[in-house]
């Protein structure tokens, strides 16, 4: 990419994270290219469709969840590790309004931009999930689909006003049947799948915080 292709491709996906948190999965793509200064045609040979930006945007996210569910693996106890990647899982598919939606439907459907990495994060998830089935502290009844499926029905929770209040509460209802054998109630306690002082929206805006250090260098190294 020359450098000034590459320049261009930079300050649009710095434009564009900012429109899509604003407006949503829904974002005018005019909006992104009239803030960016650049034209329309330009936007589009970057991002020939709304799928395509999105998944640019997102994959700095569904890497960083990968990366976080291997050093879980090794560092945290199996149902402390899946607590923790599931509220950061959450939080990551809650950070653009309206992305879920098109999450569920990606994941099914090969040809989409967001397939490869929607799979990867569910084979993250589902990496912690069997381990704690096999400590015998997970519920042997569910895979990594289904649990696919709670990322999204969590996060759809932070996209509804009347419900957002009660994520934190949902999150810790859905938690506790997921993991119905815990060894103690301190560890329960411990691993925090009740609310805690950090709430889903600090929590987001942590991660956000993250990403924004290190994203486009991920993004291009995907390039």
């Amino acid at each position: 990419m020359r450098a000034d292709a590459k320049k261009n491709y930079d300050h649009l996906l710095v434009v564009a994270r900012a429109v899509v948190t604003e407006q949503g999965a829904d974002a005018s793509l005019r909006d992104v290219a009239r803030r960016a200064g650049v034209g329309l045609g330009t936007l589009y040979r970057h991002f020939p469709t709304r799928e395509a930006l999105l998944e640019a945007l997102l994959r700095a996210g569904f890497d960083e969840l990968a990366a976080h569910a291997a050093e879980l693996e090794t560092s945290r106890s199996p149902e402390d590790a899946l607590v923790s990647w599931l509220r950061d899982c959450v939080a990551c598919a809650d950070e653009y309004r309206g992305v879920v939606a098109l999450m569920m439907a990606a994941i099914e459907d090969t040809e989409s931009a967001l397939h490869a990495s929607c799979v990867t994060m569910r084979a993250a998830g589902t990496r912690l999930l069997t381990r704690a089935q096999a400590a015998g502290l997970a519920r042997t009844d569910i895979d990594g689909t289904d649990l696919f499926a709670l990322v999204g029905a969590l996060a759809w929770l932070g996209d509804q006003p009347s419900l957002a209040p009660r994520a934190d509460h949902l999150f810790g209802v859905i938690a506790n049947a997921i993991l119905p054998n815990r060894r103690t109630a301190t560890s329960a306690k411990n691993a925090a799948v009740e609310p805690t002082a950090e709430s889903s929206s600090t929590r987001k805006e942590n991660l956000a915080a993250r990403l924004s250090k290190g994203e486009l260098s991920h993004v291009q190294g995907g390039r």
